[in-house]
């Protein structure tokens, strides 16, 4: 590898699912502006939802996400009482204008719910909101949760794609990271998913994880792709102790280097692509008749607070304890505190409290981004003929930063500014040139690659 990329490979970045991103929300965001974005939807406008669920039964040291571990099942029952009640107090705000195109169910561990949770809580969102024919249902799912009345209820609620963590089959890697589970029960969740007519089953992988070797991360990519999935998340293990305490439980000194992460990832996603899929921006893979390799193809992909998507809509309402809404003006997240949060939505209330409007110049910052991360380039003319003086402003900047770097990371080719092949596992370094908080935050990151 060139010696200039090796130095990029510890380099601390966003991942950017959005911008700004979540580390740059501020309280002037309150419930009293959401609220305000709510009333504003369009008649017709076509929006999405994201439940989340911020419990498991057993918490995974890898995981960075606002999720809290219960033995006991009536501090989930409690809260989905209040999940329930800001589902009505944002419908109402809503008031029939919103057509729901999507629907996503993440946590934590969402089929930690009991069956019958499940599909009350799919019934509410059916009796409070619009629905377009045809809407998608994901669910992520916890292998070790999963039996055959939760498998049954996820089919009654119409669930169309199925996501499965599996991070790594080897039992060292496993126990390193607290997440136990065998190829033949992820297996027979697939199987499971697959006898209900799911339409897309997609799985998560990572690398860099503990006692991970090429070897060991190329032998679960291969079990994987025996399965046969729709889509793979091939993503790196963000080591964030500082962020996620629970992550201490992992000693620094058994985490591979910049290099062998980087070679990991290479290895993992060759395998992948050898197998005819095709790569999805950073970190994706779908097979070639899937939605996201023709959205890919159509220069139509995006990248929210899921990862890519096809999803279009414009309005992403986040609903549960620090979800993170996304609308025309802004980004909305709700209180992180799962206590708090209850206390806020019982009485009718928003639990929003922090998030940011956007400018012109974050509008076109964003899209320059987010066409990085999903195209690994973007037009010149685009940029202008969309943003105005803010992209002409943003013009300048990308020539200059094509001009002026010598690793050439951002090239002009035409009347398009592209990251070439080789540099493209670095695109993250890449979106951050044209990330104006970036350097005026205290936030912390995960490394690039």
């Amino acid at each position: 590898m060139r010696p200039d990329l090796v130095a990029r490979l510890g380099e601390n970045v966003p991942r950017y699912t959005s911008y700004p991103t979540a580390p740059h929300f501020h309280p002037a965001v309150d419930a009293a502006v959401c609220r305000s974005w709510l009333q504003a939807l369009g008649d017709d406008e076509e929006i999405s939802l994201y439940l989340h669920i911020p419990y498991c039964d057993k918490l995974c040291w890898f995981c960075a996400c606002h999720t809290k571990q219960t033995r006991h099942y009536e501090p989930v029952a409690k809260y989905l009482r209040s999940l329930h009640a800001e589902i009505a107090t944002v419908a109402g705000l809503v008031a029939g204008k919103g057509h729901v195109r999507a629907v996503h169910f993440g946590g934590g561990s969402p089929t930690m719910l009991k069956p019958q949770d499940i599909v009350a809580l799919a019934e509410v969102l059916r009796d409070r909101f619009t629905s377009l024919a045809g809407a998608k249902i994901s669910v992520e799912i916890e292998p070790n949760d999963m039996d055959e009345a939760r498998l049954d209820a996820l089919a009654e609620i119409g669930m169309t794609r199925a996501s499965l963590g599996v991070q790594d089959f080897d039992p060292k890697v496993q126990k390193a990271i607290n997440r136990e589970q065998t190829f033949l029960q992820t297996k027979a969740v697939v199987d499971g998913v697959r006898s209900r007519g799911v339409e897309s089953v997609n799985l998560d992988l990572l690398y860099g994880l503990p006692h991970q070797t090429r070897q060991s991360v190329l032998s679960t990519v291969m079990q994987a792709l025996s399965l046969e999935p729709d889509r793979i998340a091939l993503f790196g293990y963000a080591h964030v102790p500082w962020f996620k305490k629970h992550q201490t439980m992992i000693d620094d000194a058994w985490l591979p280097g910049p290099e062998e992460r980087f070679a990991q990832s290479q290895l993992a996603a060759r395998a992948i692509l050898d197998q005819g899929y095709e790569a999805i921006g950073l970190d994706h893979f779908a097979k070639p008749g899937d939605a996201l390799a023709l959205a890919a193809r159509s220069g139509t992909l995006h990248r929210n607070f899921q990862g890519y998507t096809e999803d279009r809509c414009e309005t992403l309402i986040g609903l549960g304890p620090s979800s993170i809404s996304q609308y025309r003006q802004g980004y909305a997240q709700n209180m992180p505190s799962t206590a708090e949060y209850e206390r806020m939505v019982t009485n009718g209330g928003l639990a929003s409290v922090r998030g940011v409007a956007l400018s012109d110049d974050d509008r076109a910052r964003g899209w320059i981004i987010e066409r990085l991360m999903c195209d690994f380039g973007f037009s010149a003319i685009d940029l202008v003929e969309r943003f105005g003086e803010a992209g002409q402003r943003l013009l300048c900047k990308a020539s200059s930063t094509a001009l002026l770097d010598p690793a050439r990371m951002l090239e002009l080719d035409g009347d398009h500014f592209v990251v070439r092949v080789e540099n493209r596992p670095f695109v993250r370094s890449v979106a951050a040139k044209f990330d104006r908080y970036l350097e005026t935050g205290k936030a912390r990151h995960s490394v690039a690659v």
